[in-house]
């Protein structure tokens, strides 16, 4: 089964460039050409590719919100962003918009083919140049989780596990042996150390600091 691409640059050149070296591989073709961002939506509309290859500078909208505007009506399309800029914000600003692959214009041409095939699979394809950055990024993050559940003793933080898990403070007291006095002074401590005001913020904030399924 052929796999359809649309190209969109603001560059003949790149463009034909590009063109000639996708449809050199046997399985993908080229349905479409785009120099500017309301014409990459325009043709996407009428061709429904499965692939977008994308330029993020375009001269009448940029690639991201392409991105955004495209992922939105057509949740399977793979976008894959095409650019010069190695740079981290925009890395994470594209993946946010919903692009599939982030690939830098120097790339070998092995690597266009090889993102395409990946984003294809359902898998993201980030430019090996730009990998170092999320590992970065992720330390980062989870340096930041670590700083903000630090402020929580141990102890504080069973009772947070069983408030998440809709235990009520008699219960709470009676699995880890505590009177409810103390459960509730924990409680409080708890809300009032991370800035939370009910149950709900508690159980967003447990997921996402994995202290909970």
């Amino acid at each position: 089964m052929t796999t359809s691409i649309l190209v969109a640059d603001d560059h003949a050149v790149v463009r034909a460039g590009l063109r000639a070296l996708i449809q050199s591989e046997p399985s993908l073709s080229v349905v479409g050409e785009a120099a500017g961002g309301m014409e990459a939506i325009s043709l996407t509309n009428e061709y429904q590719p499965d692939v977008l290859v994308l330029d993020v500078s375009m001269p009448d909208m940029d690639g991201i919100t392409v991105t955004k505007e495209l992922h939105t009506r057509y949740p399977e399309l793979r976008i894959l962003i095409l650019t010069v800029h190695e740079d981290e914000g925009l890395l994470r600003e594209a993946i946010r918009s919903g692009a599939s692959g982030y690939i830098l214009k120097h790339a070998a041409e092995k690597e266009l083919i090889e993102a395409i095939k990946r984003v294809m699979g359902e898998k993201m394809y980030v430019d090996p140049k730009m990998l170092p950055m999320l590992f970065e990024q992720k330390k980062n993050h989870t340096h930041r989780m670590e700083e903000k559940i630090k402020p929580l003793t141990p102890r504080e933080v069973d009772v947070l596990k069983l408030i998440a898990d809709g235990y009520t403070n008699r219960q709470i007291g009676e699995q880890l042996n505590l009177s409810v006095r103390t459960v509730e002074g924990h409680r409080a401590n708890i809300f009032g150390k991370l800035g939370l005001h009910n149950r709900v913020e508690l159980v967003r904030y447990a997921k996402e600091h994995h202290l909970i399924e």
